[in-house]
């Protein structure tokens, strides 16, 4: 029988890769989708044949606790999460619920269906779960580069949020014996990434200024530094790190650090464009609190996981901005099919 997998926020940027990964291993994979409709199930449309989906969200114990019982799945990976991180500030509470309390609805949901009402129960049911952390927990980082040992100082609710989902797996993992880990994932981009996220941004951007359709770019902070990666490679560490004889929680990332300048230049650079020309520097979009430094030591992950990055960050931004040109070229010849169809 082939291994089953759930996967929250299926129809997101991480989603999306981790299921087309799985379903290359032969894996049984199931998604968790809201009811509503979604406006990014595009991402996983080409996938919809050979995925199954259920029903749920992260903000309602019983569904979840029904969907775990179900799909009665090998591993689940809880990807569903409100990721933008400037959005935290002006709705700190539904992130909190969402990014926070919805990691332990999914592990008490586990631990129900797996039948653990005990301290150091044995393996929760046989279900292997994977929580996604993420780097923003460091925050003011007390060091650089960041590893699975540094202090957490979080800049923002969304950090707030995320240090409790990582803290209620660890807990997890150590009250019920539970297979619990965190994946403490660095930025990681792609053509798949929101318009709202500044390196989606600037390549969209940069594609509408080298196609006519846009004159300007606003952005916040140029000299914002982060550890950018390819979301593509940063979804196989994820299964690595379930397939461990013992769980625990693993820092991911490329450990090349590169500001948001650098990502314009090379993005506009790509076009055979001049990024002064037409960048903005707005005060407005700078963060109430900036996180300025974050980079990952990702040591203890090569040498366990045998995971190391393959995608450079060049390579990305080009391949970002290579993507949003072919889509602006099928909304041309799109507008163009249209008159000639027309009664």
């Amino acid at each position: 029988m082939p291994r089953r997998a759930l996967i929250t926020g299926i129809t997101g940027q991480d989603g999306s890769y981790l299921a087309e990964y799985l379903l290359s291993l032969g894996y049984d994979v199931w998604g968790l989708v809201r009811g509503q409709s979604n406006p990014r199930q595009s991402r996983i449309s080409r996938l919809a044949a050979d995925l199954s989906f259920e029903y749920g969200d992260l903000l309602d114990q019983a569904t979840l606790v029904s969907v775990v019982d179900r799909v009665q799945p090998d591993e689940v990976y809880n990807l569903g999460a409100i990721s933008f991180v400037p959005m935290s500030w002006q709705q700190a509470e539904l992130v909190t619920e969402v990014n926070g309390m919805g990691v332990l609805r999914m592990l008490e949901a586990i631990r129900m269906v797996g039948g653990l009402s005990g301290s150091r129960g044995s393996d929760g049911g046989g279900i292997r779960f994977y929580q996604a952390s993420s780097s923003e927990m460091f925050g003011k980082a007390a060091e650089t580069p960041q590893s699975e040992s540094t202090v957490f100082h979080p800049r923002s609710p969304y950090g707030v949020a995320k240090v409790y989902g990582h803290c209620i797996t660890r807990n997890y993992r150590e009250s019920f014996g539970m297979y619990a880990v965190s994946g403490m994932l660095f930025n990681h981009e792609s053509p798949r990434r929101g318009t709202e996220f500044v390196t989606r941004k600037i390549s969209l951007a940069t594609a509408r200024i080298a196609s006519g359709r846009q004159e300007k770019l606003h952005l916040g902070n140029l000299d914002a530094v982060r550890d950018w990666g390819f979301a593509g490679d940063y979804v196989q560490a994820m299964h690595a790190m379930l397939q461990q004889d013992e769980p625990g929680d693993w820092v991911i990332g490329t450990g090349v650090m590169h500001s948001v300048r650098d990502a314009v230049r090379i993005a506009f650079e790509h076009v055979g464009l001049d990024w002064r020309d037409h960048v903005v520097v707005d005060p407005a979009l700078v963060r109430p609190a900036e996180v300025e430094v974050l980079c990952a030591d990702t040591t203890r992950a090569t040498a366990a996981l045998g995971w190391t990055p393959v995608t450079s960050f060049p390579e990305l931004m080009r391949m970002m901005v290579d993507s949003d040109l072919a889509q602006l070229r099928r909304e041309d010849s799109y507008g163009d099919l249209v008159p000639a169809m027309s009664w």
